[in-house]
């Protein structure tokens, strides 16, 4: 039976990817440097040659200077970009896809009248970063419908703005149906299709170029989204494969594929697909030639279930992996049986040419298909290193992949292992998913070999080197010497702040010169300060600090600013029987005795000043080392007398 190729007519650059390539090359030699910010395309190939020509991309503008050329992709970016470019004095070359330029108009206006905009796609993509940039009001970004329900239920429903739906350019077309019927059921929701035409018109083409064919190739970046948006739909309909150029195709097997489909992203040349369409052509052609050799050693190789074997992975996808091995079964690791770490993603685990070692879990000799198992390998490898870091009390690394009743479980070389929660060093009560996808080091406390089952400790590795840091601190810590640490808790007469093995306490009297009610007004858990250290207790192990500086000392400021004499603004701050008290400066307060508030008897204070009163006084005593400062608004009414009485004459 012959065998077929057909290509997708929409396969390739679509208009805002060739505009923006050919705006790239008709820049070359018109600046003495020029960059783009961000690869031009996800192509490495076209990436590579602009680079030879003297385009080099960019991720960052730190290296940019006055002069320099600076070519915006068609992704488009935020407006602080056009901005810090304008106050280096680059010079600016906007490729912009006008579909996106649109997409930043709507959310800019949208967002200026108040609106809550939404926007379909991911969120670490650049052309939603750059999109995100017009928004000067809430914006939220959502990758499905199930999100968007999430956003319009839990938060936009309870408000009164009005919202606004739209998509990345090169979102699923199938998932924005969807949202649009999920944004129909909520009222004050404008929805925007701002689907790439081109994008919408590629994923129809192949999603029905894939329900006819037995493998589809999707040609493009693995980085760029709506290559993967492709590679998502196909695979729903047929076996699909992902390549960036004919050079991956040779590691793929073909043997039983008939009608092959080619599609490709939107940043890949026509050079790269006429060359994937040829190679193809050549590999089809010879896989035709029938091998009797092989196909007796394929046919005689025995495997069964339960046996480790090796192979070559030829194709992966989001649920499973494709792999070679060597006998006339096709086999298949469903992405359960990838790793133990549920977090992981079958690309990132492997790749197509990888060799790896793998154990049968089933055989389906009618089908030829072989279900295969590789975290069963790697948990007999890590199990092996995990024996021995028992052995040897060494200290382990590993991800934290979930929370379970009673603990977490941690991955650490392929093989699952249970910490309770009493030995991950969170305090007793507080949430275990603070540690979730985080790397840990900790230790084997337990190790049931009949089982194969670790219980790790990572409570005990950190006290260990809690025990090593406390050490060194007695050992090198002076009094009066400046350190950093972190704030650990906070009490109402102080702060324990953890400098380095030892939790140092900062007295309240030694947080602040200002006043304050409690501690919490001043620093809070978590904050990373700087103290010093006012007293080491070796014996008892007890550290005192103070945060308090000497160039925020009220009466250092004061004495080196004011003088007897000197007339101020002071701020009424609380009144008695015998004067009132007036704030100078935050922490000086000073007496303006009864005596000296007014040029006549003075029986009731309140009578003539109130607290949050301003007044103007002068110092008429000064004693630093008592801290107490006497005012005196009589004195400027007695100044003014001789005045008035020359003016009477």
């Amino acid at each position: 039976m012959s065998k077929r190729i057909e290509v997708a007519k929409s396969a390739g650059f679509c208009y805002g990817v060739e505009r923006a390539v050919k705006i790239a090359y008709d820049s070359v030699g018109k600046y003495q440097r020029i960059f783009t910010y961000g690869p031009i395309i996800h192509n490495r190939n076209v990436v590579a040659d602009l680079e030879k020509k003297g385009i080099a991309a960019i991720s960052d503008l730190s290296d940019v200077t006055a002069g320099d050329a600076v070519i915006i992709r068609s992704h488009g970016v935020g407006r602080s970009v056009y901005e810090e470019l304008e106050r280096i004095g680059a010079v600016v070359i906007d490729a912009t896809c006008p579909n996106v330029k649109r997409i930043h108009k709507l959310v800019a206006e949208r967002s200026s009248s108040g609106d809550t905009v939404l926007i379909a796609g991911d969120i670490s993509h650049p052309e939603v970063q750059g999109i995100l940039g017009y928004a000067d009001g809430e914006c939220f970004v959502f990758s499905d419908c199930e999100e968007l329900e999430n956003l319009l239920r839990n938060y936009c429903e309870k408000s009164k703005k009005g919202v606004a739906i739209l998509s990345q350019t090169t979102y699923n077309i199938e998932m924005w149906d969807e949202c649009t019927k999920v944004a129909a059921k909520h009222s004050s929701v404008q929805v925007y299709n701002t689907v790439c035409n081109a994008t919408s018109k590629r994923q129809t083409e192949a999603y029905e170029l894939s329900r006819n064919c037995d493998t589809v190739i999707i040609i493009g970046g693995r980085n760029s989204s709506n290559t993967q948006k492709l590679y998502d739909i196909c695979s729903k309909n047929c076996r699909c494969c992902l390549v960036e150029d004919s050079s991956e195709l040779y590691g793929i097997d073909f043997s039983q594929t008939r009608f092959l489909g080619i599609s490709a992203g939107a940043s890949t040349p026509a050079y790269i697909i006429e060359e994937v369409q040829k190679t193809m052509t050549e590999i089809l052609a010879n896989e035709e030639e029938f091998n009797f050799e092989e196909a007796i050693e394929q046919t005689f190789k025995k495997i069964y279930t339960g046996k480790r074997v090796s192979g070559i992975v030829t194709a992966v996808n989001s649920t499973e992996v494709i792999v070679d091995i060597g006998t006339k079964h096709t086999g298949y690791i469903p992405s359960s049986e990838l790793s133990n770490d549920p977090n992981a993603r079958p690309e990132d685990v492997c790749k197509v040419g990888d060799e790896i070692d793998v154990i049968v879990t089933k055989l389906n000799d009618v089908e030829g298909i072989a279900t295969l198992s590789k975290k069963q390998i790697d948990a007999q490898k890590g199990y092996e290193e995990v024996k021995k870091a028992y052995e040897e009390g060494a200290v382990l690394t590993g991800t934290v992949a979930s929370v379970i009743k009673g603990g977490v479980i941690v991955v650490s070389n392929g093989m699952r292992v249970f910490v309770p929660a009493s030995q991950t060093g969170v305090r007793q009560g507080a949430s275990l998913d603070s540690l979730l996808k985080t790397q840990v080091r900790f230790k084997i406390i337990e190790l049931n070999e009949q089982r194969k089952r670790a219980v790790g400790s990572i409570r005990k590795v950190t006290a260990e080197e809690r025990a090593v840091k406390r050490a060194q601190f007695f050992e090198t810590a002076e009094v009066g010497q400046t350190v950093t640490g972190e704030v650990k808790s906070i009490t109402d007469y102080g702060v324990f702040v953890d400098i380095g093995g030892v939790d140092g306490l900062i007295r309240r009297l030694d947080l602040t010169w200002a006043r304050i009610k409690h501690p919490s007004e001043v620093v809070s858990v978590g904050d990373t300060i700087e103290v010093l250290i006012k007293d080491i207790d070796k014996e008892t192990g007890k550290v005192s600090l103070s945060y308090k500086k000497q160039s925020d000392n009220p009466w250092f400021i004061f004495e080196n600013n004011y003088s007897v004499g000197q007339v101020v603004e002071a701020k009424i701050v609380s009144i008695t029987s015998f004067g009132a008290f007036a704030q100078i400066i935050p922490g000086i307060d000073g007496l303006i005795h009864i005596s000296q508030i007014a040029d006549q008897r003075v029986a009731n204070v309140a009578d003539f000043l109130t607290v949050g009163q301003t007044v103007t006084a002068k110092i008429t005593e000064c004693d630093i080392e008592n801290k107490r400062v006497s005012l005196s608004m009589r004195a400027l009414l007695v100044n003014e007398e001789p005045a008035e009485e020359a003016d009477a004459e």
